[in-house]
């Protein structure tokens, strides 16, 4: 199912996100409830929430029946970790 919801969110869902400088990625998936990610401005946008339930939500459900529910995943991604990590090394070395 993973691969499936990929292909949506690449093929259907991010052209409609890339309007607004944003994008979605599939953060997980259990008992057919699927986590989503937004990135790019829609990641910061105070419509989240109505950005993931208006497309994001509807477009999954739409091509993948058996998905009961799409909810938004707010945890910090591993890359934002790993970006902020090297700012902050590089600053200690700098003091």
């Amino acid at each position: 199912m993973e691969d499936r919801i990929r292909k949506v969110l690449t093929e259907k869902v991010n052209p409609i996100l890339a309007s607004h400088f944003g994008g979605a990625e599939l953060a997980g998936v259990e008992d057919n409830i699927v986590k989503v990610r937004l990135t790019g401005a829609c990641s910061s946008c105070p419509s989240a929430q109505l950005t993931l339930e208006d497309i994001v939500k509807s477009v999954l459900q739409e091509e993948i029946p058996e998905i009961k529910d799409v909810i938004l995943d707010t945890s910090v991604s591993e890359e934002l970790l790993d970006m902020a990590r090297k700012i902050l090394s590089k600053k200690d070395k700098t003091q």
